[in-house]
Formats: C-alpha cells, structure tokens, sequence
C-alpha cells in the first residue's frame, strides 16, 4: 500500500495523486453578486459559467467566498467559481479554492469582459496586464503575477467619454441579449476546450470567433 492510499485509510479522507490533479480545473467567471448585477455586462462570466453548468447538468451551491459548481468531462474535473467578494476583490476567492483544491496554475481559466474587444468577440491569452479592469488587478495582486489564462468575453465600447463604469454595470440591450443566445454555447465550448484541448489549440480555434 503507498503513503497516498495509506492515509486515505487511516483519516477517511481521499488524497488525490499528482495525475488526478493535473485532471483538474478551476474556472473562475467575474462578476459582481446580487440581482441588480446579474444582466449587466460586467457580469459575462457569471453567465458564462451559468451556460456550462446548465449544458453540463450541474448547479452552483453557495461555499465559502463564492458559489461552486463542479462537473467532469472526459476524464477532466471542472470546478466552476462565482466569487462572492465582489469583483474588486475576486483575487481573494480565487485564491482561496485555486489552494484548497490544489489547482496547478496552467489549470486556471479567469473569464472576464473586455471593452477594448467588439461585442460578442471572444479571445483568449496567456498572460497579459489587467488592462484596468479592477478584477484582474486583484488576482494579479493575490497571485503576485499577470501569468495565468484568461478568456476576455467582448462587450464593445458604445459608451461617450467618462461613462465607462456606467456601461460596464449597465444591461445588455435586446440586439446584444438576443445575439448572446448564440454566443454563450459557443463560450461554453471554450471552457471544455481549455480542459481537454489545452490553452494553445483553444486560442487556435476559438480566438477571434
């Protein structure tokens, strides 16, 4: 018997093996809580995340600093995260279950909007800066680096000067709500493609898209 299945035996509790970790995924959608929140457009990776838990017939439970839905698919585990600190502070969240969970870096996903991309236009980087949006700022700030993935759903700039905030925590208008009906499948395929695809052959299919 090795230490893993030893201790396995002795606390009742399952320690998971080096390739089951690396079989492991955390998906991390920005958003703010609360129902005046829930169409705005800052809050993309909420609805994202919502679409792929629904294709994926799993359902978010309220956990520790934000609300958690987990799925497998071929052979991969995909832990869906809602952080519940409010976006300025999303970095806290993922913290939090990127080290309770034991998520390799190369395996975290961060979903977020971007006004700097036409709406409904999606692509997905490596590593880059925050690009001034406070969600990102507070994961680079926790995680001590701007190296992690992330997947920037855009949302366009059809805003006039100094009404930027106003935009972002506005709702979708009936053209952008009615073209997100085809949109969100197609960025709940991106989620999967990350796990089982890998970064690289993801951006080569999806970027742009």
């Amino acid at each position: 018997m090795n230490l893993r299945n030893f201790f396995s035996k002795l606390f009742g509790i399952k320690v998971e093996s080096k390739e089951e970790l690396m079989k492991k995924f955390l998906i991390v959608g920005l958003g703010n809580i609360g129902d005046k929140y829930t169409n705005t457009r800052h809050n993309i990776g909420f609805k994202i995340l919502d679409e792929v838990a629904e294709e994926h017939n799993t359902a978010f439970e309220t956990e520790k600093l934000g609300d958690i839905a987990r799925f497998r698919f071929k052979g991969r585990t995909f832990i869906l995260l809602k952080p519940s600190t409010f976006m300025n502070l999303s970095g806290k969240s993922l913290k939090y279950w990127m080290d309770k969970e034991k998520i390799s870096l190369e395996n975290l996903l961060v979903i977020t909007d971007d006004v700097n991309i036409d709406f409904g236009t999606i692509r997905l980087k490596a590593k880059g800066s925050a690009g001034g949006h406070n969600g990102l700022k507070d994961i680079e700030t926790k995680l001590g680096h701007q190296k992690y993935a992330r997947f920037r759903f855009g949302v366009g700039a059809n805003y006039s000067k100094g009404r930027q905030v106003d935009f972002v925590l506005g709702e979708w208008s009936k053209e952008e709500t009615s073209q997100l009906i085809e949109r969100l499948p197609t960025s709940a395929k991106v989620i999967t493609s990350f796990g089982t695809a890998g970064l690289a052959n993801t951006m080569n299919t999806y970027n742009g898209k």
